[in-house]
């Protein structure tokens, strides 16, 4: 069974679960199951029905793939209603695998569900970017978009990667609380990615990315 990560009073959805079975690795890869578990964290509980207006897929679907997610562990039926109508509810807020793993099975399966996290991630930053010109000029503003070019041993890359973790920490309360949010507080995904770039060649003398858009002017 997967690892519950952190866990909270009985009252209260523990943070993060850590998946490690490849079999599990593999499931939550499809993109329809790992939506589900991203709507029922943010909006759930609900219904198979419910996730089918979500979705936009059939009813017969979801449901099929509501319970493979709940073996696995990433769900769980939610008291009330039956079959069909029973609700569904994530178990926990965030989920986790292995960065690395001596079991080339799990390492194999732990870096397809990364490819497809990362494709599913820039799917959403595109659509964003699309729509963009519909946000109101303080959104726009307070938005950021570029990258960074370091040079970093693995150590230092670990400890800015928990460094980043404890700044945002304060503010993951405000998921499951609305009465924490202050007013015009609204979902915004933050993306933490850091990969080792193996495109450029050791010893290049660079002092930054060029990709960072110029301020913008309204």
């Amino acid at each position: 069974m997967p690892e519950i990560s952190d866990p909270q009073p009985a009252d209260e959805q523990p943070r993060s679960i850590r998946l490690t079975d490849p079999r599990a690795l593999r499931a939550y890869a499809h993109p329809l199951r790992m939506t589900l578990v991203g709507l029922l964290r943010a909006n759930g509980p609900f219904t198979a029905t419910r996730a089918a207006e979500l979705t936009g897929e059939s009813v017969a679907s979801c449901s099929y793939h509501l319970r493979i997610l709940a073996k696995y562990g990433l769900v769980e039926e939610a008291p009330g209603g039956r079959g069909r109508e029973k609700p569904w509810r994530a178990t926990a807020r965030y989920t986790e695998w292995p960065e690395y793993s001596e079991d080339a099975a799990v390492s194999q399966a732990a870096d397809a569900l990364s490819a497809a996290i990362a494709e599913r991630y820039f799917e959403r930053v595109t659509r964003a970017m699309e729509n963009r010109h519909r946000l109101p000029k303080e959104w726009r503003e307070a938005e950021q978009f570029g990258d960074s070019l370091l040079h970093l041993t693995p150590e230092e890359l670990a400890g800015l990667g928990e460094r980043i973790n404890a700044l945002l920490l304060p503010y993951e309360a405000r998921a499951s609380d609305p009465s924490l949010r202050p007013e015009g507080a609204r979902p915004v995904i933050v993306l933490r990615i850091a990969y080792l770039d193996q495109d450029t060649p050791e010893g290049a003398d660079s002092a930054g990315s060029a990709d960072a858009p110029e301020s913008e002017e309204e």
